[in-house]
């Protein structure tokens, strides 16, 4: 198989999302990839922080993970991004490091590439599907490859969303449904990119 890097880029405020990108980052290990673990950087005010305990411990349990920088999208082969929604969109702090691209795109160092998205909402129909639908919007714009999920592993007809791994964080942090589709979905990008890369090789 073809050597496959997974650059996996989220946000979390509280852990849900956290969580679902270890799973990620796990699966894609385990289908064989390089794998960089980044976050975003924070853009709330240090007061919104503190007022909320949760945020604020997970903030501080999260120091070790790296932040997110133009060469990890350079680096990567297949990126996978990782959001709570925000009123049925990607959080402001994902959508500030994505909005610092453009010159990685103007060089083309980005079309090409496959992509795909995970989130967390509060509540079962908080926009989770929006949220991924409106970060595709951005990949069609990269001229990137998008590899959804689907209906293609039984654990996506338990978790039961084609678009992309989500969870609902009002029900408790993410069980073992949800973390299986999460490895699921990260094996699927990184087979689907290696043989990409197999068929670009032989043209």
């Amino acid at each position: 198989m073809e050597s496959v890097n997974v650059a996996i880029i989220y946000y979390s405020a509280t852990g849900t999302v956290h969580t679902l990108a270890k799973a990620v980052a796990e699966g894609a290990e385990k289908a064989g990839a390089q794998v960089r673990l980044r976050t975003v950087a924070e853009t709330a005010p240090k007061a919104a922080i503190e007022a909320n305990p949760a945020w604020a411990a997970h903030r501080e349990a999260t120091t070790d993970i790296a932040e997110a920088s133009h060469d990890d999208l350079a680096w990567a082969d297949a990126v996978l991004f990782g959001t709570p929604s925000r009123f049925g969109n990607p959080a402001s702090q994902l959508r500030a490091f994505i909005d610092t691209t453009g010159p990685l795109w103007f060089a083309g160092k980005i079309a090409g590439k496959v992509f795909s998205a995970f989130t967390a909402s509060n509540t079962a129909h908080g926009g989770q599907e929006s949220t991924i639908l409106a970060l595709s919007n951005t990949f069609y714009h990269w001229g990137g490859i998008i590899v959804p999920p689907g209906y293609t592993d039984p654990v996506q007809f338990q978790s039961g969303n084609p678009y992309g791994t989500s969870h609902v964080a009002g029900d408790g942090a993410p069980g073992e449904i949800a973390l299986q589709a999460a490895r699921h979905q990260a094996r699927r990008v990184v087979d689907t990119t290696a043989a990409l890369k197999t068929g670009r090789a032989t043209l």
